[in-house]
């Protein structure tokens, strides 16, 4: 039977709005009821158009005011909001060298090679950033998460990339820095809908051995614009990779996200 992790929160914390009441251990099987009611795995509907990322607007945008990097900071997640076995990271993943440092020939396909590995989706646009690592020791899974300020068009652009990359990558070979030749699939993955704009991917990657192809590891990508602010986030590791846990790593990011701006406006 396939393990579900237990460490996404509870639908009680978002239904609060208050992310700091979450237990250290707050994560449940009850992800399920709180996720959306269609599939939170790869969808098998044509991706979004490039010219039209998956959006919807929310009743009302966080304040215009550029989020300050003391704000972004307070807007990551924390392992006490995931539960155990999340901890502070220890450092780059093994299979982040091992797997994803590695190169394609289509010019898209080696883009997202590229930006998976350095964690940089949004290349050398600028504005604040807000960074942390959260790993999962048991699941030998590690989670990116990060809180951007950029310009909304710019992070249009790069949702409506995402949300091409199904077609135009989806399926090809990878060449590691240590010779290895991996197969690399890219698949649409739903999201919550929260937020403006979102979009998610799924990209799996496989390596050839004698006994035929062996999975690597499983990496979900969500972006998910709110106004003028961003989360981003990758979760990945070489076993199972629980989309339903993606998702409430979505939908935690942005209460928390909404929790800040809103303090900000009651301090004004």
């Amino acid at each position: 039977m396939i393990r579900i992790p237990s460490r996404v929160v509870v639908a009680s914390v978002l239904s609060l709005g208050a992310l700091g009441s979450a237990s250290a251990c707050g994560v449940v099987s009850q992800v399920k009821a709180q996720a959306p009611q269609h599939s939170a795995g790869p969808s098998p509907a044509a991706p979004p158009s490039p010219k039209t990322p998956t959006s919807s607007k929310s009743p009302s945008s966080p304040s215009s005011t550029t989020l300050t990097e003391a704000q972004a900071q307070a807007a990551l997640v924390t392992e006490g909001d995931l539960g155990e076995p999340w901890a502070p990271t220890q450092g780059a993943a093994t299979w982040r060298d091992g797997v994803l440092k590695a190169t394609a020939e289509a010019p898209d396909c080696r883009r997202l090679l590229d930006a998976l590995y350095t964690d940089d989706l949004f290349g050398a646009t600028s504005g604040t950033r807000a960074v942390t690592g959260l790993d999962d020791a048991m699941d030998q899974a590690q989670l990116r998460y990060q809180v951007l300020a950029l310009d909304p068009a710019d992070v249009d652009r790069t949702l409506a990339w995402l949300g091409a990359l199904p077609q135009m990558c989806g399926s090809f070979t990878a060449l590691t820095d240590h010779g290895a030749v991996e197969g690399v699939r890219v698949d649409a993955a739903e999201l919550p809908e929260v937020g403006d704009a979102r979009q998610g991917l799924r990209v799996t990657f496989t390596g050839r051995t004698d006994e035929g192809e062996q999975p690597l590891l499983t990496l979900d990508v969500a972006v998910v614009r709110v106004g003028d602010d961003t989360i981003a986030l990758t979760h990945g590791g070489p076993g199972y990779v629980s989309s339903d846990a993606t998702n409430a790593f979505v939908q935690v990011g942005v209460q928390r996200l909404a929790d800040v701006r809103k303090q900000a406006r009651l301090r004004v």
